[in-house]
């Protein structure tokens, strides 16, 4: 549901053959000059010496053999306890905050609203201007990860407000550009009878266009918690407390059996906010089918829950909206963003996943490091994807024993706890296990990103399996057809281009998350923004942060001609 309004291009037919093909093999040939480019300039991690340390497999055996046996003392239980309540916390805020700005952005950031303004439905100049305007400004609040989002902010101090709003900030433009996309999709004749009844703007568009676009816009307002929890532990990573900060110690003294404790909390979480939506997207849709729905509990026990847990999470993690309205707060960042003007070209990281060269030239070597780690990434990921995918799935429909659906059904859950644990576990714990046994660079990065996004992208990839039209797929196994059969000529056809629609849109999420695994050393452009913060080079920093924006909009407008091609 998430990527709805990404995808629905992707189910349209094409206008020409031809231009459609010449796209294409302009996309690949783009990606494979950037892949080629990345790896010459890669260093030893990709083609100058070995990448594999076989010493370290040792240690990534003993890491997965303590998942058995998770450390299960009281202190720790209730330790863990505390830190898993907070890691909520800060998600429940943060998505509330982000909701809000992503309601508002989004109304502004809709063509449809704009040409409610407009005579006959068309967009004005002043309509055009504000629309692209709000647009415009949306692009950098979301190519910046939350992660750098709390590096910046941390001149406020370590306190809750800083992880709510690293939070909040990216993940309200990304809200607001997605609801954009919702609300451009609603039907807009309710809303222009209304007009032409002579109702309002505000009163057409509340009446008119969000009761029809708020099943989907709640659907995507669960997600954003799940992907919420996952940023809150990362945001702990780097001080803000929570299951991030107490893995962060668990990682730094090697006690596996605390770190597995840590993580079944976070998948915990992961399950529960994803249940949680999963019911309340069901319930969303079978109200749009029924003739007279009337109050469903579960939709009300929702909002209700979701409300009371504003307060309580504010209390927990002990909120102080002080230091946004303290003035040796912004006194302070008036000081910093005085010592990050001009922005300035430092020297790049030395080592495996440094470029071992400033100006210039290091920065675009970083860059390209950086561009082939999300490409590789996503390789991985939408293989890894692809092949649970299937296997994820729920059986349905006719055709199916008991003991046999059962038995399918069993697999279908052991598989999608498997894609729960694999994007509830963050890059960065990904990233140190990689690091155990590959040599420091963009291949230890690609890898942590790799395996979380095929958690996502898997679960992506099973709905869409699940929402398929069964009959052509049993027509296939009435004639006879193996299920490895079935899959690639009936299930593969039909979902392709929702498939490559979810791969390029995570690929856009994948180069933002390089960040992440950089700062615990996984190369790129993130090793270079941290080496820079640690060292107080604020304008080599704004220079990064340039480059990683620069980056994200490229990868947008290459998603996006993917996207095109599979039309």
């Amino acid at each position: 549901m998430l990527t709805q309004p990404a995808v629905r291009e992707a189910s349209r037919l094409p206008d020409r053959t031809g231009s459609r093909a010449r796209r294409r093999w302009t996309a690949v040939t783009l990606l494979a000059v950037a892949v080629a480019a990345g790896t010459a300039v890669g260093g030893s991690t990709v083609g100058g010496g070995p990448i594999v340390r076989a010493s370290g497999l040792a240690l990534v055996g003993e890491f997965f053999a303590a998942a058995v046996r998770p450390e299960l003392a009281p202190e720790f239980l209730a330790l863990t306890g505390r830190a898993a309540l907070t890691t909520l916390g800060y998600a429940v805020l943060g998505t509330a905050l982000s909701l809000v700005l992503g309601a508002a952005g989004g109304v502004l950031g809709s063509q449809t609203w704009w040409r409610m303004g407009g005579r006959r439905g068309g967009l004005t100049r002043r309509g055009r201007l504000a629309w692209v305007g709000t647009r415009a400004a949306l692009v950098v609040p979301r190519g910046i990860h939350e992660v750098v989002w709390g590096l910046l902010l941390s001149v406020l101090g370590v306190e809750p407000v800083v992880a709510v709003l690293a939070i909040a900030i990216p993940f309200g433009a990304i809200t607001a550009k997605v609801f954009s996309e919702i609300i451009d999709d609603t039907d807009r004749r309710p809303a222009d009878t209304l007009l032409a009844a002579g109702a309002s703007r505000a009163a057409a568009f509340c009446y008119g266009i969000a009761p029809a676009a708020a099943g989907e816009l709640v659907s995507y307002a669960f997600y954003r918690l799940d992907c919420a929890i996952r940023s809150a532990a990362i945001l702990g990573l780097i001080g803000a407390g929570g299951l991030g900060f107490q893995l962060q110690l668990s990682f730094t003294a090697l006690r596996y059996p605390e770190i597995w404790t840590l993580l079944y909390a976070l998948v915990a979480l992961s399950l529960v906010a994803d249940s949680w939506g999963a019911a309340v997207r069901s319930r969303l849709a079978a109200r749009t089918g029924a003739t007279r729905p009337g109050r469903d509990r579960v939709l009300v026990g929702s909002v209700a829950v979701a409300l009371a847990a504003l307060p309580v999470s504010a209390w927990w993690v002990e909120l102080d909206l002080g230091p946004l309205v303290d003035s040796r707060s912004w006194s302070l960042a008036g000081e910093l963003l005085a010592a990050s003007l001009p922005p300035t070209l430092g020297a790049g990281p030395a080592g495996p996943g440094g470029s071992g060269a400033g100006g210039v030239l290091g920065l675009v070597t970083l860059s390209l490091q950086t561009l082939t780690m999300s490409v590789l990434a996503i390789a991985l990921a939408f293989t890894g994807g692809l092949l649970l995918a299937g296997p994820a799935a729920r059986p349905s429909g006719p055709g199916l024993g008991r003991s046999r659906r059962w038995a399918r059904r069993a697999g279908s859950a052991m598989v999608r706890l498997l894609l729960v644990v694999l994007r509830a576990i963050p890059p960065p714990v990904w990233a140190l296990v990689a690091l155990f046994v590959l040599v420091p660079g963009i291949l230890p990065g690609a890898v942590a990103l790799g395996v979380y996004t095929a958690g996502v992208l898997g679960r992506l990839m099973a709905e869409s399996i699940e929402n398929l039209d069964r009959r052509p797929l049993l027509a296939l196994r009435a004639q006879g057809a193996s299920a490895a059969q079935v899959f690639a000529y009936g299930v593969l056809p039909a979902a392709a281009p929702r498939f490559v629609g979810y791969g390029c849109y995570r690929w856009e999420v994948t180069i933002r998350e390089t960040v992440i695994v950089g700062v615990v050393g996984a190369g790129g452009l993130g090793m270079l923004l941290q080496t820079q913060l640690a060292l107080f080079d604020y304008g080599g920093a704004i220079t990064t942060i340039g480059s990683l924006l620069v980056l994200t909009v490229l990868v947008d407008v290459a998603s996006a001609v993917l996207r095109r091609t599979v039309r």
